[in-house]
């Protein structure tokens, strides 16, 4: 059985002293391929290494919406340039909205449409981050794919509602699930991991945050996304190997991986 987990920061300081260990753990667990996240273009150096060590390892280059203050006039164009400087990056991102707590929400549309830019442009996909700015998001996205064109890409760690989920689905996005898809109370997470066609199913970890059960309040990491895959494949009534198979594959067409 062959696992990707789609969304890893393995340069997070926690993973500095046991990198090859957590190695043979998810190498046990059955990931093949992970896909290394960015939250600002100054990590790309380490998260290139990372890879240089773990063939295994695909990554993004962009800047998180949290870190959309960051934001300088020449950081698209480095963001390009990186984008174009390594085969072995596969997206832009991560990149989105996050409105949880932030009073720059108008910025922050600002810093995804020239990121959408990029990514357009090289015809890559965005792994995009939402928090509490689904509507948000979706006019943005509507309205750069009538003026630019489309883009595709995977809401990640997705957490909306089953009908904020279809929203996104409309606009060609893939869904990647996270630990929280493991948790007792998160039921409209639940509802859409039931609901999101196979073709469009993602698994992810987002390590170090997110632990799954069994392994909820503890460190995450990538070999974690085995129990993410076992609880949605309970949720879908279907066989673990099936809905390894089935999401593998998704995040090879998507990210252009090969295995």
């Amino acid at each position: 059985m062959q696992l990707i987990d789609t969304h890893v920061h393995l340069n997070f300081s926690v993973f500095q002293e046991d990198l090859l260990a957590l190695r043979s753990r998810w190498q046990e667990a059955g990931v093949v391929r992970l896909v290394h996240s960015c939250v600002q273009p100054s990590e790309f150096a380490a998260i290139a290494a990372i890879a240089d060590q773990f063939p295994e390892v695909a990554f993004a280059v962009g800047l998180h919406p949290l870190d959309a203050d960051q934001w300088q006039p020449d950081m698209g164009a480095e963001i390009l340039a990186k984008a174009e400087s390594d085969p072995r990056v596969v997206a832009i991102g991560e990149l989105g909205l996050d409105f949880f707590k932030a009073d720059n929400q108008e910025w922050q549309k600002e810093v995804l449409h020239a990121q959408l830019e990029i990514a357009h442009k090289l015809q890559k996909p965005i792994i995009v981050h939402c928090r509490d700015a689904a509507p948000a998001l979706r006019e943005v996205l509507i309205e750069f794919f009538q003026t630019h064109g489309e883009v595709n890409g995977v809401m990640h760690c997705w957490g909306g509602t089953p009908e904020e989920t279809e929203w996104f689905l409309d606009l060609g996005f893939y869904i990647s699930f996270s630990g929280i898809v493991t948790f007792k109370n998160a039921h409209q997470v639940h509802a859409s991991a039931q609901m999101v066609p196979i073709d469009r199913l993602l698994v992810e970890t987002d390590c170090p945050f997110l632990a799954p059960v069994p392994h909820r309040g503890k460190r995450n990491e990538p070999a974690y996304v085995r129990s993410v895959a076992e609880a949605i494949a309970k949720l879908r009534g279907v066989a673990l190997e099936t809905l390894a198979q089935e999401t593998t594959a998704n995040a090879c067409r998507l990210f252009q991986l090969e295995i």
